[in-house]
């Protein structure tokens, strides 16, 4: 089961990455664009999502393409959430007590390219090469 400090440490190698305070709980923003969040009850969320957010931990992430986002909810629906508000799609929210740490990280990792520019993108991947060579 991840926790939020599992998505920090996934968060912490990312450029540009960083985190806020908000209304709703914990976020990750990169050149002020939101990557990840953690979710909060809002009434404008459906009410069966509502009461699994209001009894455990769930974070949003951006993804892609919502083909993307209907991938992950097929592929473990009972982790993935249906959709939570209609505001930043795609995206999708997962329940983290049925995701494991190497998922996680891969999760805010593609969350974080969706919304980072070519430049850190660029500066990732010139990091991530230098690590295997």
């Amino acid at each position: 089961m991840a926790t939020l400090d599992d998505l920090r440490r996934a968060t912490v190698g990312l450029p540009g990455s960083e985190e806020r305070a908000t209304t709703g709980g914990a976020a990750w923003f990169v050149r002020g664009k939101l990557f990840a969040w953690e979710c909060h009850p809002w009434p404008s969320i459906p009410e069966e999502i509502r009461e699994i957010i209001a009894a455990e931990l769930v974070v949003g992430v951006k993804v892609a393409d919502p083909v993307d986002a209907l991938a992950l909810r097929a592929m473990a629906p009972d982790v993935f959430l249906g959709t939570t508000t209609r505001w930043g799609e795609p995206k999708v929210a997962f329940r983290m007590a049925g995701i494991d740490e190497d998922h996680l990280a891969e999760l805010v990792t593609e969350a974080w390219r969706v919304q980072a520019p070519k430049y850190l993108r660029r500066e990732l991947d010139d990091a991530t090469e230098t690590i295997v060579d």
